[in-house]
């Protein structure tokens, strides 16, 4: 086997791999990689003719991910840098800014070696900027202009899986949930209690999820990009909506994605599942799908959809939760017990319940 001289320069593959490996809250807190990361961006800037003006500040740091806030003379910017978990996101956001670039930020710059990406500033999202009615109406109209955002990347699935979004497509289901009862399952090691009964109350539903994820696989509704946690803090603008924060995304059945904003639409309509006024709000979203989906009853799918979802936010859970501990954090019981709350979710009979 050749072996690399120790004077020789290291190759690109290698070089990448000790740039991802620069993550977690200690590399991205050290004055090393903040000069690093300075002088990127200042190049980046420069090149798209914007200067800096003042600081750079580090308003978010957590084990996944951090970001920097920037000031320019074309107003804020923010660097984000993602771990190897949603290292993703960096490629994703270059994709949607193709595809749909009237629903996303575009990107100024991007390295993808390092997980770094440098996106400009949207404003207030509408959850910091709307109340009560207004917010509502916002959250609403968005979730049906993510909808059209889906149908354009239908045919990007293959796309979205090489760039590293997790595959939780109806296929595949069923060892997600296996690989959701194994997770949770090592957290609550020798707990006992109500968190083994609720674990073993899970594992004992397997076949009806298996059945979940047979009848989700015949629905005519594609697969697509599952936002996973689109929520009002998520969305910016009003009249044309700007999705951000794609870090949890998945590929999974299209309706996956209401699970977690139709939560938000329930409580702010603080109505039951039938109200005439939920059901409205819902049909805003569904409505697009209607002229590819022959016969199907599609707000049953939506159901179905986010009922199997559950197992993706549950998974979600557990790799934040690694990243921390990998990162030597010491993590609480509440925060230890989310993925399974969030699996524990499908005894719930609301399909939205736990979300």
């Amino acid at each position: 086997m050749m072996r690399r001289s120790r004077h020789e320069p290291p190759g690109k593959q290698e070089l990448a791999r000790s740039r991802i490996a620069r993550h977690g809250t200690a590399a991205w807190s050290s004055p090393e990689w903040h000069a690093d990361a300075v002088m990127w961006l200042d190049e980046q800037l420069a090149t798209a003719g914007i200067h800096r003006h003042g600081d750079v500040e580090q308003p978010h740091l957590r084990p996944w991910a951090t970001v920097l806030r920037v000031p320019t003379s074309a107003g804020p910017v923010w660097l984000k840098a993602a771990g190897p978990g949603t290292a993703f996101e960096v490629g994703l956001y270059d994709l949607l800014a193709r595809i749909a670039p009237g629903h996303v930020l575009t990107p100024l710059a991007s390295d993808p070696e390092r997980g770094w990406i440098l996106l400009p500033d949207g404003g207030l999202p509408i959850g910091e900027r709307l109340a009560g009615t207004e917010l509502t109406t916002a959250l609403v109209d968005a979730l049906g202009q993510y909808g059209q955002l889906q149908r354009e990347l239908a045919t990007h699935v293959d796309e979205l899986l090489s760039l590293g979004v997790a595959d939780m497509r109806p296929a595949v289901m069923l060892d997600r949930f296996d690989e959701a009862l194994e997770v949770t399952g090592a957290a609550i090691d020798g707990r006992g209690g109500t968190a083994d009964a609720t674990h073993a109350r899970v594992a004992a539903m397997r076949p009806t999820f298996a059945r979940w994820c047979w009848q989700l696989g015949e629905s005519r509704v594609p697969v697509s990009l599952d936002h996973n946690d689109l929520h009002p803090w998520n969305i910016l603008g009003t009249g044309v909506a700007t999705f951000y924060d794609w870090g949890d995304s998945v590929v999974a059945h299209s309706f996956a994605a209401m699970l977690v904003p139709l939560g938000f639409v329930q409580r702010l309509l603080d109505a039951k599942l039938d109200d005439p006024a939920f059901l409205r709000a819902r049909s805003t979203y569904l409505e697009g799908f209607a002229h590819t989906s022959g016969e199907e009853d599609l707000g049953a799918t939506l159901e179905l959809a986010c009922r199997v979802a559950k197992v993706a936010r549950a998974l979600t859970w557990n790799r934040a939760l690694q990243a921390a501990r990998d990162d030597g954090e010491e993590i609480d019981d509440d925060w230890v017990r989310a993925p399974l709350d969030s699996v524990a979710s499908l005894l719930d009979e609301s399909y939205l319940g736990g979300a």
